[in-house]
């Protein structure tokens, strides 16, 4: 039974055995909005370019006011912030820290990682930029003179007006479908997404993911779950890879379009990692690894 029905949302998913062919999936060649889960091909570029020697990963950026985007980790500081590049990675993915994910991206550049998900077989996927150039098309989709004005706007705007906006839409804005994220996953999980040493930096990472709401919430402790959340409003996504106790591990990108905009949607949390573990135990019957 689809768990998104009675929960207010339309749910989508795809789950692949890393080691073997078996999958399966619903809408999982649907377009579907990227949200923060663009920061895994981001921080997978950033992990190449380390382990290419094209960057340090000990280099200092210096973040200030005008950096900060407000929400988590250096997002929202209230003071100039200097950290290495290797701490932005790890708090753009464990926290989803939206200003480390703008320096990151400014360091190995947008076209780099958008050449990545074209290198790794994903010609679906569509990388716009960072969370600044999100924020960017909001701002430029209600004619705001800037993020204050935005701000100001977003409260009074219909739900068809912010169901409207690109970077809700995922034929406009950063998208992907479920199976090719789950391809990105396996790819990585395989060591075939770069240098093995690349991958192992961002398998780390992603087992550092402090939320466990969603994805994580459907399976027993003794499973292992490396994941990245994506929020905006009227969307819950979240990809990642759960390892079970006897090895097998599984590719896994669930979501849901929600009825309503805003609000802590807790049930939404509860259904996506429902229908994950649903997936999963699917795919693990007929398992051929």
């Amino acid at each position: 039974m689809d768990p998104f029905g009675r929960v207010g949302a339309r749910g989508w998913w795809h789950v692949r055995c890393v080691d073997c062919p078996r999958e399966t999936g619903a809408r999982s060649t649907d377009p579907v909005v990227l949200a923060s889960v663009v920061k895994v091909p981001l921080v997978l570029e950033f992990a190449r370019q380390v382990v290419a020697g094209q960057v340090d990963p000990t280099e200092r950026v210096r973040l200030r006011d005008g950096d900060r985007l407000g929400g988590s980790g250096t997002a929202g500081c209230l003071d100039d912030v200097e950290m290495s590049l290797r701490d932005l990675a790890r708090l753009a993915l464990s926290i989803s820290d939206n200003t480390a994910a703008d320096a990151l991206f400014r360091r190995v550049g947008v076209d780099n990682v958008r050449s990545l998900v074209a290198e790794l077989g994903m010609p679906e996927t569509r990388i716009l930029g960072g969370p600044r150039d999100i924020v960017a098309s909001m701002v430029s989709d209600v004619a705001a003179a800037d993020t204050g004005a935005f701000a100001l706007a977003y409260p009074e705007l219909s739900v068809a007006e912010v169901r409207g906006l690109s970077a809700l839409d995922p034929r406009r804005g950063s998208a992907s479908t479920p199976a090719e994220l789950t391809r990105l996953l396996r790819l990585v999980w395989r060591d075939e997404a770069g240098p093995p040493e690349a991958c192992a930096m961002l398998r780390g990472w992603m087992t550092r993911q402090v939320g466990w709401h969603r994805l994580a919430g459907g399976f027993p402790d003794d499973v292992g779950v490396a994941a990245k959340t994506g929020t905006m409003p009227g969307i819950r996504n979240e990809i990642g890879v759960v390892t079970y106790p006897d090895g097998r591990r599984y590719a896994v990108a669930v979501g849901a379009v929600l009825d309503a905009l805003d609000g802590r949607q807790f049930a939404v949390d509860v259904a996506i990692g429902r229908a994950a573990a649903a997936a999963v135990d699917t795919v693990r019957a007929t398992c051929t690894h």
